[in-house]
């Protein structure tokens, strides 16, 4: 099996060295390809001469580099791994296995169950344990390290799933797409490690946990259209219901509508119930034949892989 090991990049050059030659001891057999994206360091050129083939991806952000890389590259297996050496890549081997095995379309390294005291900034480890929390009750499906850059997938995986993603939220769509349709996701546990001196996280805390909520909440909107609108129709309903018990109390006991506006307000209620239970309806259907037809040309596309081989 053609294996590539994918390391996106920015300003890494303190460590970047030493993840592509890891990566090269741990899959001899495997291609490294460092993604760099806009560095203004030497990450590119010191990837470069540890042996890795190296690209430059101009549009800033994880999730620019993750569609380019899935684009660019051809492998029957990927691995992909941040490039800041906190992710061990002596467990590339027990994490590859499940996807050779066909056992699973994407295996996640979790760090939350082994990491040093000093591996997580304030308020990381309640954020993951929030995102984790929020997958878990929308999807239906406890994962227990969203967030996690340390990944295997399969080839499947990597050619079905459009990108949309331009940040560091990406980890959470490919979490949330894999659950959504069908794919097989298995975890093993890591051992993440601390930024060496002179690496710098690039990962805002307040500002890339509230782009990760809202990708959550945007994801379940696209990818569960009928829950998602049947929710708010519910809602929307029972407060139509109840204004219009209270506007048709008064009418029963006195004969007079003296608050209108409370039974405009009912009605208004409950036709934006009625309209959101359609559109959730319309769309969920729209969602069931796009996603057949995506995986109907994903097929198409691996049989005739297999068969040029």
């Amino acid at each position: 099996m053609r294996i590539a090991v994918l390391i996106p990049c920015h300003n890494e050059a303190p460590t970047v060295q030493k993840v592509v030659a890891d990566f090269r001891h741990a899959l001899p057999e495997a291609e490294v390809w460092v993604f760099d994206n806009a560095s203004v360091d030497d990450t590119a050129d010191l990837a470069a001469q540890a042996g890795a083939r190296v690209r430059r991806v101009s549009a800033k952000g994880k999730g620019n580099v993750v569609r380019a890389m899935f684009r660019d590259v051809d492998a029957d297996i990927y691995v992909m791994a941040d490039g800041d050496d906190t992710y061990p890549a002596a467990s590339a081997r027990v994490l590859i296995q499940d996807v050779a095995d066909g056992r699973a379309d994407m295996v996640v390294g979790t760090r939350l169950e082994s990491h040093d005291h000093a591996s997580f900034r304030r308020f990381h480890g309640f954020g993951n344990r929030l995102v984790r929390g929020c997958i878990g009750a929308l999807f239906g499906h406890p994962v227990r390290d969203v967030l996690s850059g340390y990944r295997v997938f399969s080839r499947r995986f990597v050619k079905s799933m459009p990108v949309l993603s331009r940040g560091f939220e990406i980890e959470t769509e490919m979490t949330v797409f894999a659950l959504s349709n069908g794919f097989v996701l298995s975890e093993r546990t890591i051992e993440y490690g601390t930024r060496p001196d002179g690496s710098e996280s690039k990962l805002n805390t307040y500002r890339d946990g509230m782009r990760v909520l809202k990708t959550i909440l945007f994801l379940f909107k696209d990818m569960r259209p009928l829950l998602f609108f049947g929710v708010l129709s519910l809602l929307c309903v029972l407060a139509g219901l109840g204004f219009g018990a209270f506007v048709i109390h008064e009418f029963t006991q006195t004969g007079l509508v003296t608050h209108p506006s409370t039974a405009v307000l009912a009605v208004a209620f409950t036709l934006v119930g009625v309209v959101a239970l359609a559109t959730g309806l319309i769309l969920d259907t729209v969602n069931r034949r796009s996603n057949e037809i995506l995986r109907l040309i994903t097929d198409q596309v691996l049989a005739r892989d297999r068969s040029s081989e």
